[in-house]
């Protein structure tokens, strides 16, 4: 493998490398200091070319990110609940009980549906670009199709349908807000 050769206004290895003394604050006196690396570091060249998560990064994101967050709505939803249940004369640990008991019943619930369907869309999103060897918005909105029609598919061809559009109008949405922040708003 060979790199592309180095530029005269290349900074060098040892240019771009920061000094770090592990004893500094321990106040010994010690004159060793290491060169460290101020960029990534990557095994192969091509991980840093790359701008995008692998798939197994993707899966994992996108269902941890769906299971969190349906959680958390779901918790919201059993708290409301909970609250919606206390009795007169219900103690204060018979609340907190149905509290408990409500938000864990809608946390886990929800949060499974969110996570499966995360997983549903990082692999089909991941698919697409394996298969068309291109990323773009055509792979994401595909892929919110595809994760709504296949997570309703059990209910009827009707629903898979409606639940597809939907997806694949979501995805659409979140990606175009997506471009809008990053064009419009400076981080």
């Amino acid at each position: 493998m060979s790199y592309p050769p180095r530029s005269p206004n290349t900074q060098s290895d040892d240019d771009r490398r920061r000094l770090y003394n592990p004893y500094k604050d321990l106040n010994i006196p010690s004159q060793t200091l290491y060169k460290l690396p101020t960029a990534p570091e990557y095994l192969f060249q091509e991980e840093s070319i790359a701008q995008r998560r692998s798939w197994g990064e993707n899966l994992t994101y996108y269902t941890g990110i769906g299971y969190l967050g349906g959680s958390i709505l779901g918790s919201a939803k059993g708290l409301q609940q909970g609250v919606k249940a206390f009795e007169p004369a219900d103690s204060v640990k018979i609340k907190v009980n149905r509290l408990l008991n409500s938000s864990g019943k809608f946390g886990g619930k929800y949060g499974n549906h969110a996570g499966i369907i995360g997983l549903l869309y990082a692999g089909m999103e991941s698919g697409m670009v394996a298969v068309r060897d291109t990323d773009d918005i055509i792979n994401s909105v595909v892929a919110g199709l595809g994760t709504g029609a296949l997570y309703k598919a059990a209910a009827g061809p009707r629903s898979a349908a409606v639940a597809g559009a939907i997806g694949g109008v979501a995805v659409g949405v979140a990606v175009a807000g997506k471009q809008v922040l990053k064009r419009y708003v400076p981080i």
